[in-house]
């Protein structure tokens, strides 16, 4: 079976980014499988050129289709970017062979376009995947305001969804959201998971600790986007009332569009508590959180944000870091039922504030909620586990159970 993923953010291993993707490909690389996946040559959370391409791994071939890249400046500019890869995206995937299933995700929805008209050509399914209810968030946060552009992605989210052959999402909260939209289409719960064997708990990031005069203190990280929907303002507040805990430094490790800002307004409240670090990749982000003693999961207060599972959140749990959440909805449930963090009300710096210093205040109660959530993790949302059900989701569409590839019918 040979697959063609067309996927804008696509992150490699050696990337910044969520690297979803790449794990599942060379999982299915591993299952003798063949993966495409065309993306951008630069990279979504820095805008720096990326240099993975070509066949790095055994059965996995990364193509990097031209793209418009001052993404960060601007809505307008990133639509222009959005728009140059879905034409460029397109013309790469012309020119892929022998293809047997095309897999389109969301977001950027305007992607979705160009994986339906490839899976149409080549008269072979679409699976697409949601992995943001985007424009609905896009509208919530209020990144997504002009009347003309929300009818025209709205339309677009309605006939992606109607057109694939199937759906799968990441979070069990927008099975419901897609059904509505596309009443009778098989829709698919694939969520969000982490490859425990990535982390070691028992590790303490002596090294990234030290590197970063770490070495005394409790640290609690955040790592991700810095971006207009990450609230990481409301993570200054908190780290100001944190002042009278010397201990604790809150690092907020990553990039994106709001961090000269947030860098900014550190700097105007005197927040010597509070860190700022470049993004790592998936490779270095063990060693990143092997140096915390909790990490920070946090969101917008926004109804919409309540059905989203959050990538980081798994990763954290399996590098056996409890977390401070500031997210409310089906991602609570997950760490509630863990036992691994503490809620604290999206919004409210004061609330976080507390979770981070109860969190400090007892430490070795703080690793064993830690541990908790490694557990729950291997046991729920272990990719392999995650993968095997994708495997199976399209064996299934494109008729290839049990056959090796070469063997499917390939166009």
């Amino acid at each position: 079976m040979h697959i063609l993923i067309i996927h804008q953010a696509f992150a490699a291993l050696g990337e910044p980014g969520g690297t979803r993707h790449h794990e599942l490909a060379l999982y299915l690389a591993r299952k003798g499988h063949r993966v495409t996946i065309i993306a951008s040559p630069v990279s979504y959370i820095t805008g720096t050129a990326s240099a993975v391409e070509g066949e790095a791994h055994p059965g996995v071939t990364i193509r990097r289709a031209w793209v418009y890249t001052a993404h960060h400046r601007s809505f307008i500019h990133r639509t222009i970017a959005f728009f140059s890869f879905m034409v460029s995206s397109f013309f790469i995937g012309l020119g892929v062979r022998k293809v047997d299933l095309v897999w389109g995700t969301s977001p950027p929805i305007f992607q979705g376009w160009a994986a339906w008209m490839l899976a149409r050509l080549k008269r072979v399914p679409l699976l697409f995947e949601v992995r943001d209810l985007w424009p609905k968030f896009a509208i919530a946060v209020g990144v997504l305001t002009n009347p003309r552009v929300i009818r025209m992605s709205l339309w677009l989210e309605r006939f992606l969804y109607s057109h694939a052959d199937q759906l799968v999402v990441n979070s069990p909260a927008y099975v419901e959201h897609v059904q509505g939209i596309a009443p009778g289409k098989p829709v698919h719960l694939v969520p969000n998971g982490a490859d425990p064997a990535m982390f070691d708990p028992a590790d303490r990031g002596e090294a990234f600790r030290t590197g970063h005069a770490l070495a005394d203190k409790f640290v609690v990280l955040y790592a991700g986007a810095h971006g207009m929907s990450n609230d990481l303002g409301v993570v200054l507040e908190a780290a100001g009332r944190l002042k009278d805990r010397p201990e604790v430094q809150i690092v907020l490790l990553g990039d994106g569009k709001e961090k000269p800002g947030l860098q900014t307004r550190a700097g105007e409240l005197n927040l010597d508590n509070v860190t700022f670090l470049p993004p790592v990749s998936k490779r270095g982000m063990a060693a990143a959180l092997a140096g915390a003693d909790a990490c920070i999961a946090i969101l917008k207060p926004i109804e919409a944000y309540k059905i989203t599972y959050p990538n980081k959140v798994f990763d954290y749990m399996a590098a056996g870091r409890p977390v401070a959440l500031a997210i409310d909805g089906v991602i609570r449930e997950v760490i509630e039922a863990a036992g691994c963090g503490l809620f604290a009300q999206p919004g409210d710096p004061a609330a976080l504030a507390e979770a981070i210093r109860e969190l400090a205040g007892s430490p070795e109660h703080s690793r064993l909620m830690g541990l908790s959530g490694r557990r729950y993790v291997e046991e729920y949302f272990n990719r392999a586990g995650l993968a095997e059900k994708l495997l199976g989701i399209l064996e299934e569409m494109t008729g290839t159970a049990g056959t090796k590839d070469g063997e499917a019918h390939s166009i």
